[in-house]
């Protein structure tokens, strides 16, 4: 079950770098990185870690098979991706990547609240510095951020 599931999920990341490689640009007119740079690095790792994966359970002791502990935590985060996504451009970037990492977070390290904090605030505030001052690309505003500078 585990062999099928990592060989489904490096599929998709073929998939996903073909489409990064072939219908995204590296560099745009300007010479800037373009919007293939980011899915570029993220489909080659992807398929690197199910390669890594696929050859670690290759190696794994035989085990009786048996149903999956992790179903109700794939399918939580499962949901709270699609959230994600539909949020994104009602709340914007930042505002919809902090409440993701905020719930899934407490969902998956309920242990740990300090640090599930600090995570969830300080990584997608560097990742919004990141894309608007380096990289000077814009992140989904949404409809409520200009609402609070308008």
């Amino acid at each position: 079950m585990r062999k099928s599931f990592i060989i489904a999920i490096l599929c998709l990341a073929a998939l996903y770098t073909y489409q990064a490689f072939n219908g995204l640009s590296f560099l745009s007119s300007t010479g800037r990185l373009g919007p293939g740079f980011f899915p570029r690095i993220i489909g080659i790792g992807l398929i690197l870690a199910c390669i890594v994966a696929l050859a670690q359970e290759a190696r794994r002791n035989s085990e009786p098979p048996r149903g999956s502990d992790f179903i109700l935590d794939t399918t939580v985060v499962g949901a709270l991706t699609l959230a994600f996504v539909a949020l994104l451009d009602i709340l914007g970037g930042p505002i919809a990547m902090v409440a993701f990492m905020l719930a899934s977070l407490f969902f998956l390290n309920r242990n740990r609240p300090v640090q599930n904090l600090t995570i969830a605030l300080i990584l997608p505030a560097l990742i919004w510095l990141m894309f608007d001052y380096w990289l000077n690309a814009a992140m989904p505003e949404g409809m409520i951020i200009p609402a609070l500078f308008a």
